[in-house]
């Protein structure tokens, strides 16, 4: 399958948000069955890790939620309990520091990296997790701009579309 999201590349947390978008035909869902959820593994180097099952991919629509919740301003509670279920163990072998994630239910690890992504978000610099600014887009994007004033996803797309609607409504007044 196709990749047929119109935004990719984001960080892990924030392509997960992107695995919805919106289309001509209205709200759609990269993760609604297993094709879309081998979907995204592949785009994210996680087929090898990842079992595409129907198990995983209900692990990963609530860690959605979860990441959904908290970058809208809503409580961490998901997100920790997403959290729970993995860890991070630190251990220094021959060739220095070396870290291991373990998750004991491997449905539960690409929703886990997912929400793991997200605290590396939010330790970065403050307000940089952004949802486009176009009124019918649900995207979301890290803003990695110098002064971290980036508004739309993508300029060529929701931008340029914010940009003539402002031109045409001026020419028409």
């Amino acid at each position: 399958m196709r990749d047929p999201r119109p935004h990719v590349g984001e960080p892990l947390a924030l392509d997960l948000l992107n695995t919805r978008w919106m289309s001509v035909d209205g709200l759609q869902d990269l993760l609604t069955d297993v094709a879309g959820l081998r979907c995204w593994l592949a785009a994210n180097d996680l087929v090898e890790r990842c079992a595409a099952d129907e198990k995983t991919r209900a692990a990963l629509v609530r860690a959605r939620e979860a990441i959904v919740q908290v970058v809208t301003g809503g409580s961490a509670d998901e997100l920790n309990a997403v959290l729970d279920r993995g860890r991070i163990r630190r251990t220094l072998a021959d060739s220095g520091p070396h870290d291991d994630v373990e998750v004991p239910r491997s449905e539960w690890l690409p929703g886990w990296l997912a929400a793991d992504n997200l605290l590396e978000l939010l330790a970065g610099p403050a307000g940089r997790i952004k949802q486009c600014a176009h009124e019918h887009c649900v995207l979301w994007f890290y803003d990695t701009s110098k002064n971290g004033t980036r508004r739309w996803h993508s300029m060529t797309t929701c931008g340029n579309r914010a940009k003539a609607a402002r031109h045409y409504a001026a020419k028409r007044d």
